[in-house]
């Protein structure tokens, strides 16, 4: 009898195979959701190839990075939500887009200048 009843309870402990199946995938969904996150956070979203009206060739690379980094984490002025650098790539009716422009060219100048 004792011996049914351990056997019985091992088999309540032990998860099915489909449990198994949907623990591992949302396990793997979710370390999948954090490296996507960080890559994100790391990177940068809108690149020089994105801004194109603002020269980056007078910076090193890790210098363009770094303005990448100022441009796409400032935020535009007139409200919209959206950083400087969005702003300047996908925006072309805001009204603050030549302020936008010309602060991400400023940006630039001081990279240049403290890279020299």
């Amino acid at each position: 009898m004792k011996k049914q009843t351990r056997e019985a309870e091992r088999r309540r402990r032990r998860p099915s195979a489909p449990a198994k199946f949907l623990k591992w995938t949302l396990f793997i969904g979710i370390a999948a959701l954090i490296v996507y996150g960080l890559s994100i956070t790391a990177g940068v979203a809108w690149d020089e190839e994105d801004i194109r009206v603002v020269d980056f060739s007078s910076l090193s690379s890790s210098a363009k990075r770094s303005t990448l980094r100022r441009a796409n984490s400032a935020r535009c002025t007139c409200g919209c939500g959206m950083n400087l650098a969005q702003c300047v790539a996908t925006d072309m009716t805001c009204p603050v887009r030549d302020k936008n422009i010309d602060a991400i060219r400023t940006m630039v100048r001081e990279a240049a200048t403290s890279s020299s």
